[in-house]
């Protein structure tokens, strides 16, 4: 009878049955309830208070209200420890602190990566002392106000996700927050309390996961089969990285802002915070794969009923086979390009390739790379699998449940009739 059926959106997976629904419970809520607890026993408690520097200088803003240019006097008489040009004044009216409202005079900024400022320009100002005399102070031109670009832009990009997607749209900007607001408030904070970086790494891995899957993409068994996927893959690229760190003997100091790191927080376990970075990395590229096939299985099984669970795992499979291969390009591609300028750096010295690409830097970066790859891997086969037992468990209970149902249907129709003849 029709009432007796439940209509699914088009673009919502058909609901499991109440025995599938049960044992994914049974498996996800143990899950989620241990990521809680570990997340309460590692929250930090005791987190140093920030660093602050003796000779830390005073930041203002301000606006450009004039630029005034001027002849650069000969080399000759210029210390070469200046930067050349260009030359002259630029005039600043002060929005914050005690100058509020006044107009100060700067130099044009020079030198390399100097900000090019120009008349209603919103700038940052510091305070400089004259070293020979502190009752002196100058100003100069630091940065550029990057705060209202970045909000226009920050609400461009809200809008296209919120018109194209909607009302999923809008979920994936509350996992995004989420997944920001767990990083800065627990992840962060508890890496400088001193907690094991991986481990930390990995609850609060497994926290986003949870938290982003289940408000994106729904309650339902597709979001289970992702979450179970994820989980599994992220426990595979963590004892990954383990080995393959330990293997190339990496210590984390492959950059100039870990060295600077361990400077300003000392006691950080850099080579752990590696191990970190690599779980935080491959997390959203996971979620894409995981969830991605759990999708492919539920619409393979709506589009052809028939399927059993081996035919299901074969066909997603080649297509988790033809998403692995592209997204292993953008891994590597992510990579390089955000860390184009020490590359170009180490290639202008000159170095052997060999050696080039066994320094710790580039090791660090293969080793990010191939790790997160091979999770990547994992993840299809996995969440492949869980997708297709839970899929076709669910068809095969439906069409047991079915029968039964239309036999009383019909019973009690001819039961029904007979009745009327009797009367």
């Amino acid at each position: 009878m029709g009432s007796d059926h439940v209509h699914t959106p088009a673009d919502s997976p058909a609901p499991a049955p109440p025995r599938v629904r049960k044992i994914l419970a049974a498996t996800v809520i143990p899950l989620f309830a241990v990521t809680v607890v570990a997340t309460a026993i590692l929250w930090p408690r005791d987190t140093p208070p920030a660093a602050q520097s003796d000779d830390e200088v005073a930041r203002h803003h301000g606006t450009v209200t004039q630029v005034v240019e001027q002849a650069c006097p000969p080399a000759s008489e210029v210390p070469s420890s200046l930067p050349a040009g260009p030359c002259g004044t630029v005039t600043v009216k002060v929005d914050d602190g005690p100058d509020k409202g006044k107009e100060v005079t700067a130099p044009i900024p020079a030198g390399p990566g100097a900000p090019k400022v120009g008349v209603g320009d919103d700038v940052v100002l510091v305070v400089l002392s004259d070293p020979d005399d502190p009752t002196i102070s100058t100003y100069n031109i630091a940065d550029h106000q990057r705060g209202q670009p970045l909000v226009w832009l920050v609400v461009l990009f809200a809008a296209a996700i919120v018109g194209f997607g909607r009302w999923r749209g809008l979920a994936a900007l509350g996992g995004l927050a989420a997944s920001f607001a767990i990083l800065l408030i627990f992840v962060l904070p508890a890496i400088r309390a001193g907690e094991p970086p991986l481990l930390v790494a990995v609850v609060g891995a497994a926290l986003i996961m949870f938290v982003v899957l289940y408000l994106t993409h729904g309650v339902n068994a597709q979001t289970s089969v992702a979450v179970l996927g994820t989980l599994a893959s992220l426990v595979l690229t963590g004892v990954l990285g383990a080995v393959a760190t330990a293997v190339t003997h990496l210590t984390g100091y492959g950059d100039e802002n870990a060295t600077t790191l361990a400077f300003v927080q000392s006691g950080v376990d850099l080579h752990g915070l590696l191990l970190a970075g690599i779980i935080i990395g491959s997390l959203g590229v996971l979620d894409d794969v995981t969830v991605t096939q759990a999708a492919t299985v539920t619409e393979l099984a709506r589009a052809n009923p028939s399927l059993g669970r081996l035919e299901l795992y074969r066909a997603a499979t080649r297509v988790g086979r033809a998403h692995i291969a592209s997204t292993v390009n953008t891994i590597v591609l992510a990579y390089a390009g955000a860390s184009l300028p020490v590359l170009l750096l180490i290639v202008a010295a000159g170095r052997a390739v060999t050696d080039t690409l066994t320094s710790e830097f580039l090791a660090q970066e293969i080793v990010r790379s191939v790790v997160a790859t091979m999770g990547l891997i994992a993840a299809v086969p996995i969440t492949t699998a869980l997708a297709a037992v839970v899929t076709a468990t669910g068809k095969r209970r439906s069409r047991h449940s079915s029968r039964p149902r239309g036999d009383s249907d019909a019973a009690l129709a001819a039961l029904s009739q007979h009745r009327d003849e009797w009367a």
